[in-house]
């Protein structure tokens, strides 16, 4: 496996993103998922009706295997990657990368791959406003410009009274109102929002979807410590790196009733993302890229 160790001592950036890719899709031909191909922004499986003479032979005699050539226009899709920089991103215990810099690295890795795919690809930011909102184009110039900025949120840290909160439901409601073309949107956030405020946030994905966008969200978080408060025996004293509010406890006292009702929130949460036909998946910030790249990949498969 690939480790954002390994990764964070290559460069340039755009190598990582193939590494990262790369590595991915060689796992993948050799897993239980061959049947997907790196070439299926080219090629399609052959269906009965289709008209042999767009079978490409030449790939026939490399697989034995019947595919049909794509025109570019049937490939084509529009990709919009909404990535969270607010200053809960930033936060970081065991890892190697904070949140917001794994959150980089799976963007320009989805980037290459939509590239791969000629698919147009742009770039939203966002925290408690909207910021950069770099439109969808499929051109190799596009791309390389995109992954130069990704790479400036991997060198950013926390900053003393820089408190950035997230805003998800504003913001992705005025996204919902600005993108005019349908298209696939890809979210990769914490989330990090009262729980009060999660009705707001999957109003707003509905939002997405009445305007008939495709959405995949990327639930960003440091598994280890987020969600299994897998800390040292001790006090700690907490800091919300969004308020700068700060709490004084001992997780080993709380870890399983905090653990129990996490667990049962997010799986509601998850359950509300389903009946709304929003494709849900947890990233664990020190996993691997490939559940990730996987629902990608399976996303748009179902596209088309």
């Amino acid at each position: 496996m690939l480790t954002p160790q390994l990764l964070s001592q290559i460069s340039p950036f755009e190598l990582r993103a193939r590494q990262i890719v790369e590595g991915f899709l060689t796992g993948l031909h050799k897993s239980p998922y061959y049947g997907f191909s790196v070439e299926f922004a080219e090629h399609r499986p052959y269906n009965r009706g289709d008209e042999i003479r767009h079978i490409d032979w030449k790939v026939f005699g490399k697989s034995e295997r019947y595919f049909i050539k794509q025109y570019e226009e049937e490939t084509n899709l529009r990709c919009h990657v909404v990535l969270d920089v607010s200053s809960s991103m930033l936060f970081r215990y065991h890892g190697q990368w904070t949140k917001l810099g794994y959150g980089a690295h799976l963007a320009a890795s989805l980037f290459y791959m939509m590239h791969k795919q000629r698919d147009a690809c742009g770039l939203v930011t966002f925290d408690q406003d909207l910021g950069e909102m770099l439109p969808a184009k499929a051109s190799a110039s596009h791309l390389r410009f995109l992954l130069t900025r990704l790479e400036e949120f991997t060198k950013r840290e926390p900053s003393a009274g820089l408190n950035r909160r997230t805003a998800s439901a504003e913001v992705l409601h005025e996204i919902a109102e600005r993108l005019h073309r349908r298209s696939l949107v890809i979210i990769i956030s914490d989330l990090f929002e009262n729980m009060e405020g999660h009705e707001q946030l999957l109003n707003a994905l509905k939002h997405l979807r009445h305007r008939k966008h495709e959405v995949v969200l990327f639930h960003m978080l440091e598994k280890r410590s987020e969600r299994d408060l897998d800390f040292p025996d001790g006090r700690y004293l907490f800091q919300d790196l969004e308020t700068g509010d700060e709490m004084d406890l001992t997780p080993s006292e709380i870890r399983s009733a905090y653990k129990e009702e996490i667990d049962k929130y997010a799986y509601s949460f998850k359950m509300a993302c389903s009946e709304a036909h929003i494709d849900y998946e947890e990233v664990d910030t020190g996993a691997s890229f490939d559940l990730a790249l996987l629902a990608y990949l399976n996303k748009r498969k179902r596209l088309g």
